[in-house]
This record gives structure tokens, sequence and C-alpha cells, in this order.
């Protein structure tokens, strides 16, 4: 398919920008779910009973978005496609943003009893909803913009929101920590980063609606009518892209959540850590994140998805067998490097993929296409992990958790073997 060039000096920059600063603002809101259901979320929305039936509980409404996210993808990708990128990024970024605000202001179960937990669930529903449109319209912001041969690094700008919303949050909750005595933080503190996401949408809100649409989407547009259902063109005539983009993410996915909301559980309750020293350790390692997505976007555009990505695939499954060892060792050495190198093959993986699931689908699908393969791989690679692996914990101890990290790498390693080399493709 013809290239369309990218546009260049401010309006390039400008696109650039919008693609973070949303990401950024949804992984935000994202994350505060995550940390505050390693931390809070048990005690306050669940019966008292004991502390790890609470934090199972907890990880349980942690995997609903995780559902609802395939959802979105469907629904956000199907306007998307049909209608165009900018107004469903608006709308994508509203819905998670009204839902996380809204979780702020719930009771509790003492004062609301199973209302409490149900209207949580709904809530958390909802921000999976929003983020399922977020991530695809945000990626082909940046890819479908971009030269030729700059596609990788063009598109890892959404993918450098996720480590600075994990950032944001986990620093807001450290914050609060030192802040504030522990009955303070439970009994209200815990509140205060989601009630803080009203004014970070503000913000996104104004940065995206002074976007264009893209100009392959356009001119896809103009070649032909949209695709009358994208979801079904996708699953009968791109199945096998649809597979392999949904496995390729799976490792991706698992070893991030392993390495964040399970560890910050285990480390907080098994190990004994106090709040402020994890959350501190979780922000040192998220930085190693941040490094290996600028390097893998670089390496991709030169050596192709496919090297880059195997090699990062082929690195967590050793990791896998260091999980134990060092996480479980309970040492701030052992714990800290572990979580640095988790992170930084998280960052080495999802890097190239802000590129890879976008050029694995044609325009008339991409928004659909690249979102349900992210959205899918999130059930089977993050909704259940933090839930799998203290459960794994209580039946057979920590090894098993870094074998379960192990085969989910070699899963995401097998389709990225089967997977064509999409760096030269036209998109």
């Amino acid at each position: 398919m013809r290239e369309i060039p990218a546009p260049g000096g401010p309006s390039a920059r400008r696109i650039l920008v919008a693609s973070f600063v949303g990401t950024a603002i949804e992984f935000y809101d994202f994350y505060v779910y995550a940390t505050a259901a390693a931390l809070v979320i048990g005690p306050i929305f669940f019966p008292p009973g004991e502390p790890g039936i609470q934090l199972l509980s907890a990880f349980a409404t942690f995997a609903i978005a995780f559902v609802a996210r395939p959802i979105g993808a469907a629904l956000f990708g199907h306007f998307g496609d049909r209608i165009g990128r900018k107004a469903t990024l608006v709308a994508s970024l509203m819905i998670m943003g009204i839902s996380t605000v809204l979780i702020g202001c719930l009771p509790s179960y003492a004062m609301a009893g199973w209302i409490a937990p149900a209207a949580l669930c709904l809530l958390r529903f909802g921000q999976g909803l929003g983020f399922g449109g977020e991530w695809g319209g945000a990626a082909l912001l940046a890819v479908e913009n971009a030269p030729p041969d700059r596609r990788a690094w063009y598109g890892i700008f959404p993918q450098l929101g996720a480590p600075v919303g994990f950032i944001s949050a986990n620093l807001c909750f450290l914050a609060l920590s030192l802040g504030l005595d522990a009955e303070s933080f439970q009994a209200w503190g815990w509140r205060l980063p989601f009630l803080a996401s009203a004014g970070l949408v503000g913000v996104g809100l104004y940065v995206r609606l002074k976007l264009t649409e893209t100009p392959l989407f356009k001119a896809a547009l103009a070649r032909e009518a949209p695709e009358r259902v994208p979801l079904a063109t996708i699953l009968t005539r791109h199945g096998r892209a649809t597979l392999l983009g949904t496995l390729a993410m799976v490792a991706c996915y698992a070893v991030f959540y392993l390495s964040t909301v399970f560890a910050l559980g285990y480390g907080t309750t098994t190990l004994g850590y106090s709040r402020p020293t994890f959350l501190l350790f979780e922000c040192i390692a998220v930085c190693f994140m941040a490094l290996g997505i600028p390097l893998s976007g670089a390496a991709a555009d030169r050596f192709g998805r496919r090297p880059v990505l195997l090699s990062g695939l082929a690195a967590t499954i050793a990791l896998g067998f260091l999980l134990g060892p060092m996480l479980g060792s309970g040492q701030a050495a052992l714990v800290l490097g572990f979580l640095c190198l988790g992170l930084l093959a998280m960052g080495w993986l999802f890097g190239p993929m802000g590129a890879l699931l976008p050029e694995l689908f044609p325009t008339r699908v991409r928004y659909t296409g690249a979102s349900v393969t992210y959205n899918l791989a999130g059930i089977l690679g993050a909704s259940g992990a933090p839930y799998l692996a203290q459960r794994l914990v209580d039946w057979g101890g920590i090894a098993w958790v870094g074998a379960y990290l192990g085969i989910a790498a070699a899963i995401s390693f097998l389709a990225v073997y089967l997977m064509p080399e999409t760096a030269r493709r036209g998109v």
C-alpha cells in the first residue's frame, strides 16, 4: 500500500505529544487502581476476614477490567475504523476518567454493605471499557503519521505513557503513605489519587481536541467506504494475525503485572516490607522499563521487530528461573534487582509493539485489529496474573510463579517466531 508522508515540524511533535499524554493519563488511571488493589481495596470493599482472602478478592476485581477491555476494543475500534481516530480517542479518555473519579467517591463495605463491592466492580468494568479503546488509537495516531523507516520509533511515544503513568500513580501513593498515618490513609487518603484524575483528564481532552485525522485514514476513506463490521473482518480475513498478535503480547503483560501488582502485594505481606519502601522499589524499577522502551524501539527500526522481540522473550524465560531465588529471598538488593530486570524486560518487549500490532492489519480495520489483539492478550497475560500468582505461592511457593512467567514467555516466543517480519511493510 502506498505510504503517506508524515507531517513535519510542529505538527508531528504535537501528534506525538498527544499520543503520549493521553496514554500516560489512561495508564495512570489504570495503575492507580492496580496499586490500590494491592494495598487497600481488600479491607475497604470486602467483609472483614483473613488478609489473604481480602487480597485475593481485590485481585479478582482487578481482573474485571481486563474482561471489559476487549469489549471496549471492539466498540471503539468499530467507530475508530468507521468514523475516525480523533473522536474515538476523546470518548475513551472521558469514560476512563469518569470511572476512575467515581471509584474515589465510593462508600466502603462498612458503610454500604454489598452495594460497595458491586459498584466497585461496575466502575472497574468502566475503566476497562475506556482503556480498551485507548491504546490502539494512540498507537495509530503515532504510527500512521510516521515515516516508513521510523514507525517503531514513533510507536514508542504511546508506550512511554505506561511508565510515566505508573510512576505518577506510585508516587501519589508513596507521598500519601509518607504524609499520612495508616488510619488516615485507609479512611480517606487512598481516594485522592482517584479524584486527581479529573484534572488530568481535562489536560488530555485539551490536547486531543486539537488533533486532526491521520493522513492514512483519510486516504483510506477517500478510496472506498469503511468496513461495515471491522471486527468481523479481522476475525474472518485476519484470524492468523489476530491470534499471533494476541499471543505475542502475553509475556509482556505477565512480566509487568507479576513485577508490579503481585510483587507489591507479596512484598508488603509475605516479605514484610513497609508500603513506602516497596513503592519506592517499584518507582526505581519502572525507570528501567522507561529505558527499555526507546532502546528496543530504535533497535526494531534497525534490525526488525522479530529479532528484538525474540531476544527479549528469551531473556524473560531466563528471568522466570530467577524469580524465586531473587524475589523470594526477601533481601532488599535481590528483590530490587529482580524488579529492575523484570521491568527492563517488559520495556524491551513493549517498545516495538506500538508499531508491530498496527502493522499486522490494513488501514481499514487497523484500529479494531490492533486494539483487539492488545486487549485479548490482557485477558490471557494480565487479568489473572496477580490472582494466580498468589494462589501458586499459597499452593507450592514462589518458585512456581517463576515457572508461570517462563511458560507465558515461551508462548509469546513461539507466536513471534511464527509471525512475519512487518518492518518493511507499507501501512
